[in-house]
């Protein structure tokens, strides 16, 4: 049984920043590849950001130099740093984790989402 739990959203000033982060829990042997997404209203689901365990980081071209992503291995944490925020950042931003764990081999699992609005 893994769990996501997300934290860090909320409404920040056009140029402003915002740190999220996101905590695996539960019975985890490892997580390959841990990242976020992201939904605006009338949108599709679109990749911000995933890292995976070695530390390489892939971002989409909306955001490159302005999020920066990174993990705590061994607190199984996720963090993104959000700079130079802009109003079409707004969305519910998703985590995701790729788990191996004892219950699920290797699970895709989502966190419940949290609301990061900029406003212009």
């Amino acid at each position: 049984q893994v769990q996501l739990e997300e934290s860090g959203g909320g409404l920040v000033q056009a140029g402003g920043s915002l740190r999220l982060s996101c905590a695996a829990s539960g019975t985890i042997f490892s997580i390959p590849a841990m990242g976020w997404y992201r939904q605006a209203p009338g949108k599709q689901r679109e990749l911000v950001a995933t890292i995976i365990s070695g530390g390489s980081a892939n971002y989409a071209d909306s955001v490159k130099g302005r999020f920066t992503l990174s993990r705590d291995n061994a607190k199984n944490t996720v963090y993104l740093q959000m700079s130079s925020l802009k109003p079409e950042d707004t969305a519910v931003y998703y985590c995701n984790a790729k788990v191996w764990s004892i219950a699920t081999h290797l699970g895709d699992y989502w966190g419940q989402g949290t609301q990061v609005t900029v406003s212009s």
